[in-house]
């Protein structure tokens, strides 16, 4: 007996099965007589102009559909409540496919979603039909996201009587995607002519630590993560990552740290939203800025690099940075093209010193390195919108990113229930 060939036969049979239960069970929505007029925006009463036909499909397969239309004597805009009530507006997918569409489309390129819809779930649908879909639900999901976002910042709370995390970080980066010509069109970027290829993406995250391990290092809690980002201003993505550290607990923090790469926006919006705040810059970022120094000052030794390398990221680790601010201070390389460089890397340690005390924030169990975001660039940001080839718009990349870091959150469900009440 051929398993799957039963099994291949039998599954068209059963959801042609359902979807006319389905359909069944629509038959009365939408249409009949109703109690209460139906008013149009413009606050005429509407009038019915009979039942009007609309295919459905759905995640069991297409379906029939009919209910009433109105339309308004004065503005002449129509309104199908039916549609209204199923969630279907100006769209033939059910909301349970659009869900199947948004989240296949958020974690694969459109083309492999639509190929896996078809294998998984026997549902036909165009690549750019999921393209659509996935952008319009992360559309919607920002624009909840953004409501939301307004009541934890103006919301006025009761402080709490006790501060119930002992540890909330809050980290955050910078990466670049691959845009289409005209989204970077005029933009200063890395290209050997001075051109830009891309936008940079800014992706934040909120965990907290309540624990240390045997060892007295920090613990991450266990599901504790959730992520935000878009392309925009460092401006803008202050209030974002802002307010998503309320929506965690900010005020509830015995300690609140950033960790971050030292950049001065990240410094800025630190100091603009999280005041009091201890700031760390994450010590691989450091150690790379003291590798490059090394280079620029012994390029020529390949062992007086090695030997400075490792005796500088000791005194780093020790919290040492004015020793090895005088120490390099004293050395200049052979070749005066590379001043200005040195000066730069010496001009990043002397504005982070205070944020390099990895010493005291060992002490204290802290963690020193942002490997959650940098991990998140990663995965959450790089495996679905920097693959080779791949050139995106910035309405399309923020849709996606807007899907990515709900799910990478768990907050898909909070949005859908939302938008189901």
């Amino acid at each position: 007996m051929d398993l799957e060939a039963c099994e291949n036969a039998l599954r068209p049979l059963v959801l042609a099965g359902g979807a006319r239960a389905l359909g069944t069970l629509l038959e009365p929505v939408g249409k009949g007589r109703r109690d209460e007029p139906v008013l149009c925006e413009c606050g005429a009463a509407m009038e019915s102009r009979g039942l009007r036909s609309k295919e459905l499909l759905t995640i069991l397969g297409a379906v029939a559909y009919q209910r009433s239309m109105f339309r308004c004597p004065t503005c002449k805009k129509t309104r199908f409540p039916g549609d209204e009530e199923l969630d279907i507006v100006g769209t033939s997918r059910s909301p349970g496919l659009r869900r199947m569409m948004a989240r296949a489309g958020s974690r694969s390129t459109f083309k492999e979603a639509s190929e896996d819809l078809a294998i998984y779930a026997e549902i036909s649908v165009s690549p750019k039909d999921i393209e659509r879909t996935a952008e319009g639900i992360g559309e919607d999901l920002e624009s909840w996201s953004a409501r939301e976002r307004q009541v934890w910042i103006w919301e006025d709370r009761p402080v709490p009587l006790k501060k119930s995390i002992p540890v909330l970080y809050v980290a955050y980066d910078g990466t670049g995607i691959p845009m289409t010509p005209w989204e970077v069109a005029g933009r200063k970027g890395k290209q050997a002519d001075g051109s830009a290829k891309t936008r940079e993406a800014k992706l934040g995250c909120v965990f907290t630590q309540t624990t240390l391990d045997e060892r007295g290092r920090p613990v991450r809690d266990p599901d504790s993560t959730s992520f935000v980002g878009q392309i925009e201003s460092a401006e803008e993505f202050g209030w974002r990552i802002y307010a998503e550290a309320v929506r965690r607990g900010l005020e509830s923090a015995q300690e609140v740290v950033i960790l971050g790469d030292g950049a001065e926006w990240i410094r800025g919006i630190a100091e603009t939203h999280f005041s009091g705040a201890t700031q760390i810059v994450d010590l691989y970022h450091a150690r790379e800025h003291l590798s490059n120094l090394c280079k620029l000052l012994f390029a020529l030794d390949e062992k007086q690099v090695e030997r400075y390398r490792r005796r500088w990221w000791e005194d780093m680790d020790a919290g040492a940075i004015q020793k090895i601010l005088r120490e390099a201070g004293r050395r200049r390389p052979e070749n005066p093209s590379r001043h200005k460089a040195v000066r730069q890397e010496l001009g990043y340690l002397e504005k982070n010193e205070e944020r390099m005390r990895y010493d005291r924030f060992r002490a204290r169990g802290f963690f020193v390195g942002s490997g959650v975001v940098e991990a998140g660039c990663k995965s959450l940001i790089g495996l679905r919108l920097k693959r080779s080839g791949m050139e995106w718009t910035v309405r399309g990349a923020n849709a996606i990113l807007s899907l990515r870091c709900a799910t990478y959150s768990g907050r898909l469900e909070d949005y859908w229930e939302d938008r189901a009440a």
